[in-house]
């Protein structure tokens, strides 16, 4: 398995119902060029199944809104689109570009740990 730790018990708990993950196509695509990093290198037929496994088993939203909230990754702002169309509670992220703002329009940015401590 690629994530352990707490991602890992996010992923069983995702699996097990505990809570609904939303998604969208740009946010796929994002984890997929992040997953094709070096540091990371999935094999394209894994991340293949990553990507159709997100699409089987969460809710996939379709932005209408175009958000600028981060300059320095402008990519960045697809997370904050499918968060706010899916009028999620969370967004759950290691990433710094979104963890410094906090919170967005009312929703919390955590890490991995925290969510942990939610479920």
């Amino acid at each position: 398995m690629l994530w352990k730790g707490n991602p890992e018990k996010i992923l069983h708990a995702w699996k097990a119902g505990k809570f609904e993950l939303i998604t969208s196509l740009a946010t796929l695509a994002e984890l997929q060029r992040v997953l094709r990093y070096p540091r990371i290198a999935m094999p394209e037929d894994m991340i293949k199944e990553w990507i159709d496994l997100l699409l089987e088993n969460s809710t996939v939203v379709d932005p209408k809104i175009r958000i600028d909230a981060i300059k320095n990754d402008p990519p960045d702002n697809r997370f904050l689109e499918c968060a706010l169309a899916g009028n999620a509670d969370y967004i759950v992220s290691g990433n710094n570009h979104l963890l410094d703002l906090r919170e967005f329009k009312g929703i919390k940015i955590i890490l991995p740990v925290e969510f942990c401590r939610l479920l």
